[in-house]
């Protein structure tokens, strides 16, 4: 399992800062972040999951959001880590989430950013795809259809040159090896499809935060329904409000003109929505 521990550049305040990546995301996405948390004195561990990125990449292995989670507090505990607050982007918020449910005891704090799992999707109409069918569909990828994604989803629209690296990332894996590459994904999105926390997001018993850029519109599945049932899916506006008021003890931090990805799209912006939230949750636990 992959990781960077990256040690504070300036005054250490001896908190640990733990980056959990998305589907189609690495460690290294959180670059700008954890620049910026570790001159603000943190410690920042960010992973990469066990079938991603430069961790290794079993094909029969049991992929679960449990899993992930357990393999995540293994690693924490072998680094001498007891408590840390846990940030989730994307597929990550949905680990985080399991993570905290599973090791509350171990978070500060749980921080999400535009997560996905904000919605259960085959309980909304989205018909269950089986894994043959997501690693046909995931074979046919192209780098073209990547960036066009990327752009809606991620950046609300907007494109800078400095996006294209994280195409490249993610499509250099199917370069080296597309057929296992696809079957990965396909059984990730089987993970994400079958396996939601939504349903279990009041009983999260640590302080979170969900940080929401508004013009998101990620949902999984949602090529497989027809636009009646597409249209009701991916609303973030909405999802974000309504999952602030079953989570208790949530603050809601609304970035309204961003998306998928508010932590690339305005690296600024988002690092000091991170900070003051981060700033809150100590100051009030030396209370």
């Amino acid at each position: 399992m992959a990781y960077m521990d990256v040690k504070p550049t300036a005054k250490a305040n001896g908190k640990t800062i733990v980056l959990f990546h998305g589907k189609n995301f690495c460690a290294a996405t959180w670059g700008e972040t954890i620049k910026a948390l570790a001159a603000a004195g943190y410690r920042v561990i960010a992973m990469d999951q066990i079938g991603f990125c430069k961790s290794s990449k079993p094909i029969d292995y049991q992929y679960s959001f449990h899993q992930l989670a357990t393999n995540s507090w293994n690693l924490l505990n072998k680094l001498g880590i007891e408590k840390a607050v846990i940030v989730g982007h994307s597929m990550g918020g949905m680990l985080a989430t399991r993570y905290a449910l599973l090791y509350p005891d171990n978070v500060d704090a749980l921080f999400l950013v535009n997560p996905i799992g904000l919605e259960d999707w085959l309980a909304k109409g989205v018909p269950y795809v089986s894994i043959k069918d997501w690693y046909k569909n995931q074979l046919t990828l192209t780098t073209k259809r990547a960036r066009a994604y990327q752009q809606k989803t991620y950046y609300a629209g907007q494109w800078r040159d400095d996006y294209q690296k994280w195409v490249d990332m993610l499509m250099i894996q199917y370069r080296a090896d597309k057929e296992d590459s696809a079957w990965l994904s396909a059984i990730h999105y089987d993970m994400i499809l079958t396996q939601p926390v939504v349903h279990e997001f009041d009983q999260l018993s640590v302080p979170t935060w969900l940080f929401i850029g508004e013009k998101d519109n990620t949902a999984i599945g949602k090529a497989f329904v027809p636009d009646d049932i597409k249209k009701q899916l991916g609303n973030y506006p909405v999802l974000a409000r309504k999952t602030a008021k079953a989570i208790p003890e949530s603050h809601l931090i609304l970035f309204n003109d961003l998306g998928h990805s508010p932590q690339i799209q305005e690296p600024e912006r988002f690092q000091q929505a991170l900070l003051n939230a981060l700033n809150t949750v100590f100051s009030k636990q030396s209370e």
